[in-house]
């Protein structure tokens, strides 16, 4: 299948509007040349001859042109503004799909394609396009100037050499600072909404001031470096501003001598003047406007590479529904950001098999790469080498949609968009019925605590008016959200690490229920009790499997302690009063979880060690 350029595709479609905003800009530059005609006919016509009628007539044809450079300049205007909001639609959906890509360890992590698509569009719709736009049609104005006398054209034209070698100065000079500016701005950017989400730690810690420092050191050099290229723009801006009022000083100098030699007639002087000054405009006018071009360059130039080095993505074919046949080959990961041929490894070899109903449990050390693991099988991550299959086909051979409705995924820290929590537990989706949002929710454990809610599941979360929740209960919505649609693959990575005990009875019933329909749920655990309701065990050690099957057995020969639910009711312990306050426990006594809270309880004699019987 031939490889589609989204870019290419947009930029050929404003082609047509880009063309006849060109040449709705040639009529408007003709029409420019009506104030100087108007002027050489009054001054050499109506003065010379009184005619009132003459003037008035004049005056009314005046009037009809720039009606028509009225509306002309409109349409053209009317054309770029609206060609720009069409490559906004054209490139919208692709640019946000690429910057979420910017977030993921195969991204180079400097993509901006959102912040170019932006820039490209105001561009497109600005003052500084149209200025670029009448640059073709300065010569209109130095030809009719040779024709009114051959010096006053090579006047303008070396007023034109002038401010065109100050245009090119100011590329050259202003460039590089430019292009800094942008990168330093970037950084900025992706600094600020890192302190942002670490707003809440970086208080608890005291490292306001630290945090402070840094965004202002960065936001310090991103400004120096835009203000060095801002204050040489100034300068040769004010010098092409000067030069070309000085012109037309000199057109009226030299239209003067020309006139006490009788070579031009005096309205030819005004006209010369108005004409010079419409022929360096345009120039002037991109000078002053060369920042912004200067910007939209790099970002079409960005955008362009961009969208040029993307893989042709194939045209997925609609599979059978999944049921839950999950092959894993050869998969090798490397470390993101990792070149040569000596680069870590995360993930090394992996293989497994799993079939529908089964339950695997993945342990072992920190770094050991379970999450990594948990990633590339979700498809959050690429494998670098080896194959995830699904049903036989790989993850790339299914439609994302309809494959990402058979996934379920639950990361070690989980997001919210923000919304609601019907939203948030739908994944989304436009078509999601209440009946399954309520599924999903009952499945996870968090019905009642979603209707204890002022709003209940039209409760706003996430973002800066959203409603905050705990740690254990953002965990508790995000296993509904990856339980909706009882999906046929469900990946939960420490999916009990901010869990009470009742959202941990919550979890081993959910995943009882998940393999009962035929899913496969694989879960990432560092405590015991996540693996309860797991048949089989695989143990990660470096990257490599170290030892995989049945749970029991691999419990067996690691050493680990197989996980076991024991349920004790609490004997409530009557202490005095004077002992309830301040006063402390026992060493006998110990603390035990209470559905109502922490309740002291004592230890029966037989359950006392040896040493505190005696």
């Amino acid at each position: 299948m031939p490889k589609t350029d989204p870019y290419r595709v947009a930029m050929a479609r404003l082609r047509p509007p880009l063309g006849a905003a060109l040449s709705f800009s040639a009529l408007v530059n003709l029409l420019m040349l009506t104030g100087s005609i108007y002027m050489l006919q009054v001054y050499d016509r109506v003065l010379t001859s009184g005619s009132v009628p003459t003037l008035l007539g004049l005056f009314a044809i005046v009037v009809v042109l720039y009606a028509f450079l009225c509306l002309y300049d409109v349409l053209r205007r009317r054309l770029l503004s609206r060609a720009a909001l069409h490559l906004d639609g054209a490139l919208g959906g692709a640019a946000f799909d690429q910057f979420l890509a910017s977030g993921l360890p195969e991204s180079a992590g400097k993509a901006q394609p959102l912040q170019d698509l932006k820039t490209l569009r105001g561009t497109i719709g600005s003052p500084a396009l149209v200025a670029l736009i009448d640059l073709p049609f300065v010569p209109l104005f130095l030809g009719v100037l040779f024709m009114l006398h051959p010096w006053l054209g090579w006047l303008t034209l070396a007023g034109a050499g002038v401010t065109g070698a100050i245009a090119l100065i100011n590329r050259l000079v202003t460039g590089p600072s430019i292009a800094e500016s942008g990168d330093l701005e970037a950084e900025e950017r992706a600094f600020t909404e890192g302190s942002r989400r670490a707003a809440e730690t970086i208080t608890a810690m005291g490292m306001t001031g630290v945090v402070d420092r840094v965004w202002l050191r960065m936001h310090s050099a991103s400004l120096a470096a835009a203000q060095r290229g801002a204050e040489a723009s100034e300068t040769l801006a004010a010098m092409s501003r000067s030069v070309r009022m000085l012109l037309q000083s000199a057109i009226l100098t030299l239209g003067a001598y020309l006139v006490l030699q009788g070579q031009i007639s005096g309205g030819m002087i005004i006209a010369a003047s108005i004409l010079s000054g419409r022929a360096l405009a345009p120039v002037d006018q991109v000078i002053g406007q060369w920042r912004s071009l200067d910007r939209a360059l790099q970002a079409h130039r960005r955008l362009r590479r961009l969208f040029a080095t993307l893989p042709a993505a194939p045209e997925p074919v609609a599979l059978p529904d999944p049921t839950g046949e999950i092959t894993v080959t050869g998969v090798t990961k490397f470390a993101p950001g990792s070149r040569g041929p000596d680069r870590p490894r995360l993930l090394e070899g992996i293989d497994v098999t799993l079939h529908p109903g089964d339950g695997l449990g993945v342990i072992g050390k920190s770094g050991s790469g379970k999450s990594t693991l948990a990633r590339v099988l979700a498809g959050a991550w690429q494998a670098d080498t080896g194959e995830v299959r699904i049903d036989g086909a790989t993850l790339s051979q299914w439609d994302p949609a309809r494959i990402g409705r058979e996934i379920g995924y639950l990361s070690q820290s989980v997001e919210i968009l923000p919304g609601t929590i019907r939203d948030t537990i739908a994944r989304l989706q436009e078509d999601a019925t209440d009946e399954a949002v309520i599924a999903a929710a009952r499945l996870a454990g968090i019905h009642e605590m979603i209707l204890q809610l002022p709003q209940g599941y039209a409760t706003q979360i996430g973002g800066a008016a959203g409603m905050p929740l705990s740690g254990g209960q953002l965990q508790r919505l995000g296993l509904a959200r990856a339980l909706y649609g009882m999906p046929r693959l469900v990946i939960l990575d420490e999916p009990n690490s901010n869990l009470d005990a009742e959202g941990e009875e919550a979890l081993t019933r959910a995943i009882r229920a998940l393999r009962a329909a035929g899913s496969v749920v694989i879960a990432i655990a560092h405590r015991p009790s996540a693996l309860a309701a797991l048949n089989k065990l695989l143990l990660l050690e470096a990257g490599r499997v170290a030892q995989i099957g049945d749970k029991d057995e691999v419990l067996a020969a690691s050493g680990a302690v197989r996980p076991s639910v024991t349920r004790t009711r609490p004997v409530p312990l009557r202490l005095p009063l004077e002992r309830r306050v301040g006063a402390t426990a026992p060493a006998a006594n110990q603390v035990a979880n209470h559905p109502g809270g922490l309740v002291v309880t004592a230890r029966s004699r037989q359950d006392r060690p040896a040493a505190s019987r005696r």
